[in-house]
């Protein structure tokens, strides 16, 4: 696999996201654009978002909807902001 197919690979994200969402995902990337002249991507922040999840040790144990998923992920944030002060 040479480096451009391995990009492709990478970059490849499969999800189904509301207009809400995406609006969403479109504000954050043009907010760190203006910020940091940086742009991140939708892959960036998922990753970013799913990088912070799997460092925190956070399952899919006891999640049963996105709602729990939410209230386990600002648990977790609430955690840290302890630790930090």
């Amino acid at each position: 696999m040479n480096k451009s197919e391995k990009q492709i690979m990478v970059h490849r994200v499969i999800t189904m996201l509301g207009r809400n969402e995406i609006d969403f995902l479109d504000k954050f990337g043009k907010d760190a654009l203006f910020s940091t002249g940086h742009k991140l991507s939708y892959n960036e922040i998922l990753r970013g978002l799913i990088d912070f999840a799997m460092e925190a040790g956070i399952s899919g144990e006891s999640i049963d909807s996105e709602k729990a998923l939410k209230a386990k992920l600002l648990e977790q944030l609430h955690k840290t902001e302890a630790v930090s002060h």
